[in-house]
């Protein structure tokens, strides 16, 4: 139980921060929670694709950091084909 917790208070956290990094903020809560744990899991894999450690030393912040990064692709890519125009 504890887990799905930490998984749900991070993934917001990583939807919130990439959504106002990439601009496209204003999002909801639940939106930002989907955003930062499928981001998460897409952040993961490209950092070990590419061969990426980051080595701060706090396994959270790491984490934290590659969620955030995945996330910010996720958006970046579903502006891509979302259609809107700034």
């Amino acid at each position: 139980m504890e887990s799905w917790l930490y998984l749900i208070l991070f993934g917001s956290v990583a939807g919130f921060i990439a959504g106002q990094l990439v601009g496209g903020g204003g999002r909801g809560l639940i939106v930002n929670i989907f955003v930062g744990i499928i981001g998460a899991f897409i952040g993961n894999f490209l950092f070990t694709k590419f061969n990426i450690n980051l080595n701060t030393g706090m396994g959270i912040l790491d984490k934290l950091i590659e969620a955030v990064a995945g996330s910010s692709v996720l958006l970046i890519v579903l502006g891509m084909f979302s259609g809107r125009r700034r």
